[in-house]
């Protein structure tokens, strides 16, 4: 018999504000006694819960996470919603920056048949979200952006979704230990205003966008109007949509043009 209580004790002694809900979780996924000493002394010291146990919870899914892997953020589950609305059944879905795949995945599950591609430039992210992509008949490639996907997809996305790094370099040394230490960098810098990548994802959008396609970009709330600019200046429709329940903000581009569905 497994005492929960002092599960419980090690990880509120930790900080950990949710302890009662974690030592739930941590000797659901332990396979033995020893395993569960193990795994709350590895979140005692600071590891994410997600790394331990080894999935995050995201739109309802149990999304595989590796050590050392972005961890899905559930504001992010407001661009699925978003991205959701956009998009029609047999849709062209990319899905850049993408970690652990749990956007991509998402959107597979909500809809029906779409084609879904993603892309990662970090090779421990790319194995994991082939676990995730894969199983929703999807494929990942490893690289810069757009740089690995196949170029008959030009000209033909109708929605391509980034949660790109947009935190400013200088206000990493500010988040939580859990990200700071344990997720990877290049996940997280968004470089000198936290835009660097936005840039690129932006300017190259036209070029794989379906007429009347959609871009979708997580950013944060005081960022959203420098994105929406960045937006109209490379030729997209902005607008930006927020939800303060999660913390959330995207920005929504719409090539000019009309969709496959509208002619």
């Amino acid at each position: 018999m497994i005492n929960e209580t002092i599960y419980v004790s090690r990880l509120r002694a930790a900080g950990c504000v949710f302890a009662e809900e974690e030592a739930r979780l941590l000797i659901s996924a332990a396979r033995t006694p020893d395993d569960l000493v193990t795994m709350v002394d590895r979140r005692v010291a600071g590891l994410p819960l997600e790394h331990v146990i080894g999935w995050a919870e995201f739109c309802g899914l149990k999304i595989a996470v590796d050590p050392g892997v972005f961890v899905p953020r559930h504001r992010t589950e407001f661009l699925v919603r978003q991205a959701a609305v956009l998009a029609q059944s047999g849709a062209v879905v990319v899905d850049l920056c993408c970690g652990s795949g749990a956007v991509g995945t998402a959107l597979a599950a909500a809809l029906e048949r779409i084609e879904l591609h993603a892309t990662d430039i970090d090779p421990a992210a790319v194995r994991c979200a082939r676990r995730n992509v894969t199983s929703a008949s999807g494929h990942v490639y490893e690289g810069d952006l757009y740089e690995p996907l196949p170029a008959i997809l030009r000209g033909r996305v109708d929605i391509l979704v980034a949660n790109a790094p947009y935190v400013p370099t200088e206000a990493i040394r500010l988040l939580p230990p859990e990200a700071r230490i344990h997720e990877s960098l290049v996940a997280l810098d968004g470089g000198a205003d936290g835009l660097n990548v936005q840039r690129r994802v932006v300017a190259a959008a036209p070029i794989w966008l379906a007429p009347g396609g959609h871009l979708l970009v997580e950013t944060s709330q005081r960022q959203a109007p420098q994105t929406a600019k960045l937006f109209a200046s490379n030729g997209l429709i902005p607008q930006v949509a927020r939800l303060d329940e999660l913390d959330a903000t995207v920005v929504i581009g719409t090539m000019p043009g009309l969709s496959a569905n509208e002619r």
